[in-house]
């Protein structure tokens, strides 16, 4: 599909019907614009909280607060930087 709008003095433009329905457009969704040289890409963003549960989450880390896992990745990191650092 291959439509045209035009783009207004204040640099909007109308997303043309048929794009709308194609992507499943509905007032208040997000879109993002991937530009490529001179072309650019529009796409729905996706909905973050369509995307619960696709990670997975390591079992030592379930059920911990934000904060405790913070923590417990930066003293692993700070464990390898100074592995990294002993060996030059």
């Amino acid at each position: 599909m291959e439509l045209s709008a035009r783009l207004s003095s204040k640099g909007q433009i109308t997303i043309p019907s048929a794009v709308r329905k194609a992507l499943a457009l509905r007032e208040g969704d997000s879109v993002v614009f991937r530009v490529d040289g001179d072309r650019a890409v529009l796409a729905r963003t996706a909905d973050l909280l369509s995307l619960a549960g696709s990670i997975a989450i390591p079992a030592d880390k379930r059920g911990a607060s934000w904060s405790e896992i913070l923590r417990a990745t930066h003293e692993a990191r700070g464990r390898e930087y100074g592995r990294r650092r002993n060996r030059k």
